[in-house]
C-alpha cells in the first residue's frame, strides 16, 4: 500500500477502535502550495511527503493524538513548516554548518536544516524526514530535543513507517519497541516495552 492508502487505514481502524484520537485529526488543508513550502524549506519534498500532507493535516493547535509510536501526533504541513521555522530561530549559529554527518540517516547533534518535522510529542521531540542526500534519502529520524540529537533511522520512510503502525493496530503487534492500546476513553496509547 502507498501513503494514502496506509494513511486511510489506520484512520478508519481509529474510526472504529480509538474514536478520540479519531477525532483529534483534522482534515488535510485543501491547498498545499508546495512550490512555496520547497522554497522555505530549500529543498524538493519527496512523494511520500507530500502524500502525507494531502491526506493528514494534523491536529488543531496543542491537540495531541499520538497516532505514530511511541507517543507522536502527526503534523499537517503548516504545523510542520511552523516547527521547522521555530528549529531555524532555535539554531541559528549552527543554521548553516550543522554538527551533523553529510548523508541522510547519519547522526547529528544539531538540528540540520534538511530535517522536515512531521510528528511532535507535544514537548520538544519530534520525528523527521531526513532530506540529506544518500541512499537513506526519506527516512525517519526521531529528534531529542534535550540530548540535541537524532542517532539513526526509526523507518526507512514515511511509507514505511505507516505500515508498521498498521501493521501494529491491525495485528496487535509492536510497532519498533512500542505496542498500541486503547484507553478505557478511546484514545490509542502506544506502551514501550
Amino acid at each position: 500500500m502507498d501513503v494514502t492508502e496506509l494513511w486511510s487505514q489506520i484512520a478508519h481502524w481509529l474510526t472504529r477502535h480509538a474514536p478520540v484520537t479519531a477525532a483529534a485529526l483534522r482534515p488535510p488543508v485543501r491547498e498545499l502550495d508546495f512550490a512555496e513550502l520547497e522554497a522555505e524549506f530549500s529543498v524538493e519534498l519527496p512523494d511520500e511527503l507530500r502524500a502525507l500532507w494531502i491526506c493528514c493535516g494534523g491536529t488543531e493547535g496543542d491537540v495531541l493524538a499520538d497516532v505514530l509510536p511511541p507517543f507522536y501526533t502527526p503534523y499537517g504541513a503548516d504545523r510542520a513548516l511552523s516547527a521547522w521555522r521555530d528549529h531555524r530561530k532555535n539554531w541559528t549559529a549552527q543554521w548553516e554548518r550543522p554538527a551533523c554527518d553529510y548523508y541522510a540517516g547519519s547522526p547529528g547533534s544539531s538540528f540540520h536544516p534538511s530535517w522536515i518535522p512531521i510528528a511532535g510529542d507535544g514537548f520538544a521531540d519530534e520525528l523527521v524526514v531526513d532530506l540529506r542526500p544518500g541512499p537513506l534519502h526519506g527516512c525517519v529520524l526521531e529528534w531529542e530535543q534535550e540530548h540535541a540529537q537524532v542517532l539513526r533511522p526509526e523507518w526507512q520512510g514515511i511509507a514505511a513507517m505507516l505500515a508498521d503502525v498498521h501493521r501494529a493496530l491491525t495485528n496487535g503487534v509492536p510497532a519498533g519497541h512500542s505496542y498500541p492500546t486503547v484507553t478505557e476513553d478511546g484514545r490509542l496509547d502506544w506502551q514501550i516495552r
